[in-house]
């Protein structure tokens, strides 16, 4: 059966896992490294500790034949290399493709926004054709799910996004924005109503054909989760995102 971890420092694995769930039957092990909430605001250091660590805890306790690192920040700012393990980046060319204007927004944690990864990365792809990439700190729109506030509260949730995009969206002609953390692919209902006619380019899909091409299907579904930080607290979050499944404590 093959075995597939992710994880990252919360909600976010779960839109990647979804979109894993499309492409065939897995068992999904999901950690949600909620203790060390957000790797956006870690240093560069801190956060190749705390992943490092994630990896090996999860090969020595599950095996997994892949593990998927579901955050955005330590796949622009750190060098993680193995045959098994997946990164999530900024689908820059998807973004491109879809893009009329060619002024594309990328929304992203603080941390990713800002780094030298993010600027390298650009640079490595050599895109072709005429575009022009903003950044958007979107590391308050992140909260909005981790806190579960955009379950409860759509009204302050929209508000919020407004006010954090529409600055720049109004004065630069942008008309398509990456999604650079998996977090807030949770949020696309709320931003596909505050801003009907901007395209969103969510990176779960990617990353879920790239997944798919590594291992073969299992016989069905299953999704184990884990949390490093409250489980009664978590399994009251994903409950109202309709997952029932048990979450358990896992010690890092």
């Amino acid at each position: 059966m093959a075995k597939i971890a992710v994880f990252d420092s919360g909600l976010g694995s779960l839109s990647v896992i979804r979109a894993i769930q499309k492409q065939g039957r897995f068992k999904i092990i999901y950690l949600a490294d909620q203790k060390n909430y957000p790797y956006g605001l870690k240093s560069r250091a801190e956060l190749d500790r705390i992943v490092r660590s994630t990896i090996r805890a999860l090969r020595e306790r599950f095996s997994p034949d892949v593990i998927v690192v579901a955050s955005n920040t330590p796949g622009l700012m750190l060098e993680i290399r193995g045959q098994k393990i997946v990164s999530v980046r900024p689908p820059l060319a998807d973004a491109l493709a879809v893009s009329a204007t060619g002024n594309i927004a990328i929304l992203g944690t603080r941390s990713a926004i800002k780094s030298r990864g993010l600027s390298r990365y650009i640079a490595r792809k050599k895109l072709s054709g005429w575009h022009k990439f903003y950044r958007i700190d979107g590391s308050g729109l992140v909260d909005l799910v981790e806190s579960g506030k955009f379950l409860t509260d759509r009204g302050r949730c929209s508000k919020i996004i407004r006010q954090t995009l529409d600055p720049i969206l109004s004065k630069n002609s942008i008309d398509t924005i990456i999604l650079a953390s998996t977090h807030l692919p949770l949020l696309l209902p709320l931003l596909a109503d505050v801003f009907p006619a901007v395209r969103f380019v969510d990176p779960g899909e990617s990353v879920a054909k790239k997944v798919r091409s590594m291992v073969d299907d299992s016989q069905r579904n299953s999704l184990c989760i884990f949390t490093t930080g409250s489980p009664a607290k978590m399994q009251k979050t994903l409950a109202r995102l309709g997952v029932r499944n048990k979450v358990s404590f896992f010690s890092a």
